[in-house]
């Protein structure tokens, strides 16, 4: 993989957290693009990583063996137009990362022999633990497939899924699933000062509960169901608090949120057409 030239059209966050995962598990700057219509950002880009920078899209596209669209899915269709005939001419792999905007527009702007893989990571990409679902179209060969993949891995963990359409429920389950732990952890650090708690101390107790119960889970083969039952003893004070979620109907209501999310990925998709 390090002898691939990667190209990133877009410099924002999740480009940049990408071109760190990339360069820490040593992917040569040098072999890295970055254009933006913002000179500060490509500045920082610069000077932060050591990759090359452009402020021309096509100049980008013209040189790389595969294309990261990292612009906002508003601006992307022009974006994608003004490159289309060098995508064309040149024919690298290219991968999106813009939520919500389908293989067939992309293809609609790019063309239809282009290979294409859409990407749908999370905000924790941003510190290297991110959780990434990927499909590609007819035309990405398996040595592109590799590429695209190892390029996710840089920060974090990256996995296929056999139809676009399951990119609605990665939107739905990781894409905006940061948020709800975040709220949960809000709502945590609230109570935890109503129940006489300073702040640092609620702030301190939710995060690392949060990263401890993350950990376990990740390490253990067993269930989420089985983790959570080890840890409830009858009749004493966990047992009380999940009893207290399921009867305000806990369960019921993370699926309707989750169900929204997916049915709200797939307006968004249609939209883009």
């Amino acid at each position: 993989m390090n002898t691939q030239r990667i190209g990133f059209i877009g410099g924002g966050n999740m480009a940049s957290s990408l071109l760190n995962g990339l360069i820490t598990s040593g992917h040569p700057p040098k072999q890295i693009w970055v254009s933006d219509t913002n000179p500060d950002t490509l500045a920082y880009l610069s000077q932060q990583f050591g990759v090359n920078t452009s402020s021309d899209n096509n100049e980008i596209a013209r040189l790389v063996d595969v294309v990261v669209l990292a612009v906002k899915p508003q601006i992307l269709k022009g974006v994608a137009q003004h490159i289309a005939e060098t995508i064309e001419e040149r024919r690298p792999l290219v991968v999106s990362i813009a939520a919500g905007v389908s293989q067939a527009s992309l293809s609609a702007w790019l063309g239809e022999n282009v290979a294409i893989v859409r990407c749908m990571p999370n905000t924790p990409a941003l510190v290297l633990t991110g959780a990434t679902g990927l499909h590609a179209n007819m035309n990405v060969s398996d040595p592109q497939r590799d590429l695209a993949e190892n390029i996710l891995r840089a920060v974090g963990i990256a996995l296929w899924v056999q139809t676009e359409s399951e990119l609605d429920a990665v939107t739905a389950v990781s894409g905006s699933g940061p948020a709800y732990y975040f709220l949960l952890m809000e709502v945590m650090e609230k109570t935890a000062i109503e129940l006489g708690l300073n702040a640092e101390t609620a702030q301190l107790l939710v995060q690392q509960t949060a990263l401890g119960a993350a950990k376990i889970a990740l390490e253990s083969q067993e269930s989420p169901q089985t983790l959570r039952q080890r840890v409830t003893s009858p009749n004493g004070t966990t047992q009380k608090a999940i009893e207290t979620f399921q009867e305000g109907g806990f369960e019921a209501l993370v699926s309707k949120a989750l169900h929204a999310a997916r049915d709200r990925s797939v307006e968004l998709s249609k939209q883009e057409v």
